[in-house]
C-alpha cells in the first residue's frame, strides 16, 4: 500500500485556503499512484481553532470543506481532520473528528479520546470525548485511527482513563494512523519519537504520523512527520518547518520500503525533559521556530512591513536579524532613538548592524522630547531626586516614536523583550514593552547570545561589539542591568527552575543556589504577573512559555 503524508501550513478559518491545498495534494498523490493520503488534525479549518468552533456556521464551512475534498476522494483514500457534531446529545455538541473518505463518499468517522488541557490546549472546553473505537478497513488492510494525544497515553501514569489504541487493538488492525497538531518546542521533537516508538513496541504495528507545520499567532508547529515500520526503525521523516509530500511503500509484512533512518536501538526511549537549562539546546531549530513564527503571522494576518526599535543591545539585534530572514530586510524597517545617556557605540553599532543587513533605518533622537516631558511635569515632579519615573518617561517616549511611525506607514511593531526580562518585570508598560508580537519573550537571555552565535555562524553579521558589551537599557548614566538583575548566567536557571520545572523555591534552594537570591527572584516573577498579563502574543518555542500556555493569577499571596 503506497500511503502519502501531506504536512501543510493552515490558516484557521481560511477554509478556501485549506480546501484548495487539500485537494491538491490529494490530485498529487493520485498521479503518483497513491492508495491512501493523510493530513494532520483539524486540518480543513486549522489549528487550534478555539470559539470559532461555538459558531454554527463555522461548523457548517467545515462540513462544505468536507464536501468538496470528498469528491477528490475517488480512486484513492484520503483522512482528514476536521469537526463533527455529535448527533448522540449527550455531552458537548462537537468531536474532534478524522473522516475517512474513499469513492467520493464518508466511509467512516473516528473520533479524538484524550483531549488535552494543559498548556496551550483547551480541547475539553470544545469537544465530547469519543464513544466508540473501531478500525477501518480499506483496500484489505485494517486502519487504526487516532488522533494527536490519543498515542500519548501510555507509561505507568497516564493521564487518561482510556487508551483507545487499547480498545482498537481488540480488532486486530494492520497499522496505526495517527493525525497530529503537535506544537513545538525546544524538547518536543525527541519526545515525539520517543512515544511513537513506545506506541510501536507496544503494539507491533507500523505507525504512519502526520503532523501540522506553520505558526498560529504565538504556537508553532513544527511538522517533523514520522512513519515507523513494525519493528520500530525510523523509516521516514518529514522536513522540519516546511510543507512537504511524501509517499511511503507498506509492505504486508509491516516493512517500509527504502532505507531505514534511524535503527529501533538509536531511537530514542525517554521524552527529553532537561533538568537545567541549556542555552545552546536545539539554537538552529529555536532560530527556524522564531522565523516562522515571524513570517506566519505577517502572512497570515496580511501584514508585510515591519518595525523596531533598535538600541545597539543585542535584544533588538537578533530581533531585527530574525525580522529581516523572515520578511525580507527591505520589508523590515529600524528606528535608532538615542537620549542624552545613549552611548556613541550604542547608535555606531546599530547602524553596522543595519549596514550588515541591508535594512532601512532612521535616527530620531529623544533629547527634546525627554526633556519637553520634564518641563511639564517640573510644577509636580518639583525637586524630588530622579528615579524610576524619568526613566520611563525615556522608554514610552520611544515607544509612542514607534507607534506613530507604524501607524503612518502601516507597519507592525516587533517587541524585543527576552523571558527573563519579562519574568522578572524588567521592562516598562506602554514604552520598551509595547508591539504586535514578541519575538524574544520565549527565549533566555542567554539564549539570545546563542542565538546571535548562530546567525554570525557563517560571517559576522550582529557586530560583535554588540554581543561583547555589557547589557543596559541606557536610562541613566552609565546603568547596567547587572545593577538592577542578577548575573544573567545564574538568574537564567533559576527562573528554568520555576517556569519550565515548576520548582518551588525549598527544591530550587535545594539545588545550591542562594537562598536570599531565589526567594528575590521568584518575588520579582510573581509581582510582576500583572505586566505580562498586559502584554503582546509570544512566539513559544519552550515547553511552558508566558501567555496562554501559563495561567497564574495577578493577584496571589504565593512567594510575595
Amino acid at each position: 500500500m503506497k500511503i502519502f503524508l501531506a504536512q501543510q501550513n493552515y490558516h484557521i478559518g481560511n477554509f478556501e485556503s485549506n480546501t484548495e491545498k487539500i485537494c491538491c495534494a490529494i490530485d498529487l498523490a493520485k498521479k503518483d499512484g497513491a492508495d491512501l493520503i493523510v493530513f494532520s488534525e483539524l486540518s480543513v479549518c486549522g489549528y487550534p481553532p478555539r470559539d470559532f468552533l461555538e459558531f454554527n456556521d463555522f461548523i457548517n464551512k467545515c462540513n462544505e470543506a468536507i464536501d468538496i475534498i470528498r469528491k477528490h476522494a475517488d480512486t484513492i483514500g484520503v483522512i482528514v481532520g476536521a469537526p463533527d457534531r455529535n448527533t448522540v446529545k449527550e455531552g458537548k455538541d462537537l468531536f474532534n473528528a478524522a473522516y475517512f473518505l474513499y469513492n467520493k463518499e464518508i466511509k467512516g468517522i473516528a473520533h479524538k479520546t484524550c483531549l488535552p488541557t494543559y498548556d496551550v490546549f483547551d480541547e475539553y472546553r470544545y469537544f465530547e470525548p469519543a464513544y466508540h473505537w473501531n478500525v477501518i478497513e480499506f483496500k484489505g488492510k485494517k486502519l487504526a485511527i487516532t488522533i494527536c494525544e490519543d498515542i500519548w497515553n501510555l507509561g505507568d501514569n497516564p493521564l487518561y482513563r482510556i487508551c483507545p489504541m487499547d480498545k482498537l487493538m481488540e480488532q486486530q488492525p494492520d497499522l496505526m494512523i495517527n493525525i497530529s497538531a503537535s506544537p513545538f518546542d525546544y524538547t518536543h521533537e525527541q519526545d515525539r519519537k520517543a512515544i511513537i516508538k513506545a506506541n510501536v513496541v507496544k503494539y507491533k504495528l507500523p505507525m504512519f504520523y502526520c503532523n501540522g507545520v506553520g505558526s498560529q499567532t504565538e504556537i508553532v508547529f513544527d511538522g517533523a512527520s514520522l512513519v515507523f515500520d513494525k519493528n520500530a526503525n525510523l523509516c521516514g521523516q518529514l522536513p522540519m518547518f516546511q510543507s512537504k509530500l511524501e509517499g511511503f511503500v507498506l509492505n504486508d509484512d509491516g516493512s517500509i520500503d527504502g532505507p531505514i533512518i534511524t535503527q529501533a536501538k538509536d531511537v530514542p526511549d525517554t521524552d527529553l525533559n532537561p533538568i537545567g537549562l541549556d542555552e545552546h539546546l536545539n539554537i538552529a531549530d529555536i532560530h527556524d521556530a522564531l522565523v516562522m513564527g515571524i513570517k506566519d503571522y505577517f502572512g497570515k494576518m496580511g501584514f508585510s512591513k515591519a518595525i523596531l526599535g533598535s538600541s545597539g543591545g543585542i535584544d533588538s539585534a537578533v530581533t531585527l536579524a530574525l525580522a529581516c530572514t523572515a520578511l525580507g530586510s527591505e520589508n523590515v524597517r529600524a528606528i535608532l532613538m538615542p537620549s542624552q545617556y545613549s552611548t556613541g557605540h550604542s547608535v555606531s553599532d546599530a547602524e553596522q548592524l543595519s549596514k550588515n543587513l541591508n535594512n532601512p533605518y532612521d535616527i530620531v533622537p529623544i533629547k527634546n522630547i525627554y526633556d519637553s516631558f520634564l518641563s511639564e511635569l517640573k510644577p509636580i515632579f518639583k525637586d524630588l531626586p530622579f528615579s524610576l519615573a524619568e526613566e520611563n518617561i525615556q522608554s514610552r517616549s520611544r515607544g509612542n516614536l514607534l507607534m506613530a511611525i507604524a501607524n503612518k506607514f502601516g507597519y507592525i511593531l516587533l517587541n524585543t523583550s527576552n523571558k527573563s526580562e519579562l519574568a522578572t518585570g524588567y521592562g516598562t508598560l506602554y514604552g520598551d514593552m509595547a508591539g504586535g508580537i514578541g519575538v524574544l519573550g520565549d527565549c533566555y537571555k542567554m539564549q539570545v547570545y546563542a542565538l546571535a552565535a548562530y546567525i554570525n555562524r557563517d560571517k559576522e553579521i550582529i557586530p560583535t561589539n554588540i554581543i561583547t558589551k555589557a547589557p543596559s537599557a541606557e536610562l541613566r548614566p552609565g546603568q547596567k542591568d547587572a545593577d538592577s538583575l542578577p548575573d544573567y548566567a545564574i538568574l537564567d536557571k533559576i527562573l528554568y527552575q520555576y517556569i519550565e520545572r515548576r520548582q518551588g523555591p525549598n527544591e530550587i534552594k535545594a539545588q545550591g543556589f542562594d537562598a536570599a537570591l531565589v526567594d528575590r527572584v521568584l518575588k520579582m516573577v510573581n509581582l510582576n504577573e500583572y505586566k505580562r498579563n498586559q502584554f503582546c502574543p509570544i512566539i513559544r518555542v519552550s515547553p511552558k512559555a508566558f501567555g496562554v500556555g501559563r495561567r497564574v493569577p495577578i493577584v496571589g499571596k504565593y512567594l510575595s
